[in-house]
């Protein structure tokens, strides 16, 4: 019986990115044991998966983690992290066949630096793939995953009566400010759009979100910091249209097939992790073309530019039309 430790520390989106690689592998090989090692902080994006048969998790030192792992007399080691600590992980489980996802850090850098895209067009999710060819891995084009509990985990407690009619999630959470939509910007949407809507963010979010609830409307309501990444993800399930910036709320949302308006700032759908396979009247939004954009693969505190166009140049005006088509029928 085969045995694979796929590894991935981080972030919430970049590990539902790898879902369809976890099911791939157990559809290919059933008999197969499937390991996951990630942060502890991102145990509950893969701790309900009924493909991945145990998860090893850092916590404390990398030293300990490996010392664990290497009981386990793995066959195959998966990194789609590629970086300092899964290479030290390779290095130590010594005689593991291992494939490793290129990153292709100089094609981003070309594109932040110079403007010049030779990052290739296909998804990272395909990539993926690609990299894993000798594996005999196939595609199924069910696109990615996202399990909650057997048990219902929908906040219906926490939200009030009126999200009971159909509703929309507006993401304003991003570790970046450069990624996030304007505040000011998300208020002229949440005035505009008379349907439900429920703010999400962490709580870092909080006073943000109650301050565009105070100035939108008794149909806004602000969610974040008082729900966790699971009771979210339920939320996101049951929305009828997620508008959100580059997140990993973005990604939980394709993985529940939603209807996704997404809002692009400082980085771009060319380093190919856009919303994949979400439903099919999804739409991108993006300022192009614009000659500081992208002006990182990952964000700032704050725009190097000070005029933070990326964000407040969006067609809202067309997120509003569009939100309407979607939410009237």
């Amino acid at each position: 019986m085969a045995k694979f430790l796929i590894i991935r520390f981080s972030s919430i989106g970049d590990i539902v990115l790898t879902t369809p690689i976890v099911r791939a592998i157990k559809t290919r090989y059933p008999d197969a044991e499937v390991h996951y090692v990630t942060k502890k902080g991102f145990y509950d994006i893969i701790r309900y998966s009924p493909y991945i048969d145990k998860i090893h998790l850092l916590d404390g030192t990398l030293s300990a983690l490996v010392t664990s792992l290497k009981q386990e007399k793995f066959d195959y080691i998966i990194d789609l992290h590629h970086n300092l600590r899964s290479l030290i992980i390779k290095l130590r489980l010594f005689g593991v066949k291992a494939y490793s996802f290129p990153k292709l850090n100089f094609a981003k850098w070309l594109l932040v630096r110079l403007k010049w895209n030779v990052m290739p067009d296909i998804h990272i999710v395909d990539r993926y793939f690609k990299t894993l060819a000798k594996l005999d891995l196939k595609n199924d084009a069910s696109g990615l995953d996202f399990f909650l509990p057997e048990e219902d985990v929908f906040p219906t407690e926490k939200l009030p009566n009126f999200f009971n009619e159909p509703y929309i999630a507006l993401v304003i959470g991003a570790k970046h400010y450069t990624k996030r939509i304007p505040t000011e910007r998300v208020i002229e949407l949440s005035k505009k759009l008379i349907f439900p809507i429920v703010i999400l963010g962490g709580p870092e979010e909080s006073d943000q979100g109650n301050f565009i609830a105070k100035k939108s409307g008794l149909h806004v309501f602000n969610a974040c910091g008082k729900l966790s990444l699971l009771e979210s993800a339920a939320v996101i399930q049951k929305a009828k249209l997620v508008i959100s910036s580059d997140t990993g709320l973005m990604h939980i949302a394709s993985a529940y097939k939603r209807d996704i308006f997404s809002v692009w700032g400082n980085t771009t759908p060319n380093f190919g992790m856009y919303p994949y396979m979400p439903g099919s009247r999804s739409k991108i939004f993006e300022v192009i073309p614009l000659s500081c954009r992208p002006c990182s693969k990952i964000g700032f505190d704050s725009c190097p530019k000070k005029h933070f166009k990326c964000m407040q140049d969006i067609p809202y005006h067309q997120i509003i039309i569009d939100s309407k088509e979607i939410m009237k029928v």
